[in-house]
């Protein structure tokens, strides 16, 4: 479905995707619509990343009764995951200077946020990436902030690391009140300068599911010195995983993605370490919980990219 073309050059282009969750996609849709004034010109780039017929035909009838020319419509053919989905919408997206990648389970909640979050980065040229505060279906407050993965992390896990180096580890639990320099936010909401975006290559789409935000964080931090914030004055609701059903499979997504992730940014020796630990913590797992025996025996493989559920996705014909 192709929208109307603008000549106005395009500030923000909100990046969305859908996997067979259209009542969600549209919801999200209308809170923008209805909430974002005139003020910038955006536009709603829209991936169904191969949803079952149904749920893409519901998706296609329900933009048309928006009846919107921002909205621009794609299918791929092909699951492409999280960092592969919005990859394909940067593909089709017009020229801007803000992307937004925005989860399609979320809503925004105030006025011109989109217009509020670019004023925010247009001041603070050292940022490269912000976000609202998340908050959950009952409008309470949910964790938007994380600290970039590590083997410490892993191994003596978040609490522990928040109380030790407090400066360097901020307290994920905590409501701040004003703009905060953070590691990484959940990639649930990501507003992110496009031209920087760019220049690292976007997300890398090795990774289907898991720590793609993360990644794009750290290295828009070491590579171009641009910092994440969190930006309270704002939030957004997010339902949180409505496309994504959890059990074994997911489980061992994320750590296929983990050790990817710790052997990219972190080297061989740490990788080794971390997977040599999960390997022993989930063979005494598994003589409890038998279905870990499925996580066990990948980590026994190594983890390799080659077990992701990315590999197991199939080409459908689109109507």
């Amino acid at each position: 479905m192709e929208a109307n073309l603008t000549l106005k050059p395009i500030d923000v282009s909100c990046i969305i995707i859908n996997f067979n969750t259209t009542s969600y996609t549209l919801a999200c849709l209308q809170s923008i619509i209805d909430l974002e004034e005139s003020a910038i010109n955006y536009e709603l780039v829209v991936i169904d990343n191969a949803s079952q017929a149904d749920d893409y035909k519901k998706l296609k009838e329900g933009i048309l009764q928006l009846n919107n020319d921002r909205i621009k419509l794609f299918r791929s053919k092909k699951n492409l995951g999280f960092g592969g989905g919005n990859m394909l919408g940067v593909q089709m997206a017009s020229p801007c200077k803000y992307y937004a990648f925005i989860n399609n389970d979320t809503l925004h909640l105030k006025k011109n946020t989109l217009k509020e979050l670019m004023q925010f980065m247009e001041s603070n040229p050292s940022i490269g990436i912000s976000s609202p505060q998340m908050l959950d279906q009952d409008k309470n407050f949910r964790v938007t902030i994380d600290h970039f993965s590590s083997l410490g992390r892993e191994i003596l896990r978040r609490p522990l690391l928040e109380k030790l180096f407090p400066k360097i580890y901020l307290n994920r639990k905590k409501f701040y009140e004003s703009p905060t320099r953070v590691q990484y936010v959940q990639g649930s909401y990501m507003f992110t300068k496009a031209s920087a975006f760019n220049h690292i290559g976007g997300f890398d789409d090795n990774m289907f599911l898991y720590y793609e935000e993360s990644d794009v964080s750290y290295r828009l931090l070491k590579q171009l010195n641009l910092s994440t914030y969190l930006y309270p004055q704002l939030s957004y609701v997010h339902y949180k995983s409505a496309s994504t059903k959890k059990g074994i499979a997911i489980k061992i997504e994320q750590k296929i993605s983990l050790l990817y992730y710790t052997k990219k940014h972190h080297g061989f020796i740490q990788h080794r370490i971390l997977l040599s630990y999960y390997i022993i913590r989930y063979f005494f797992s598994s003589l409890f919980k038998p279905r870990y025996w499925k996580l066990f025996s990948v980590l026994v493989q190594g983890a390799p990219l080659s077990k992701s559920l990315k590999q197991q996705q199939q080409l459908h014909e689109i109507d």
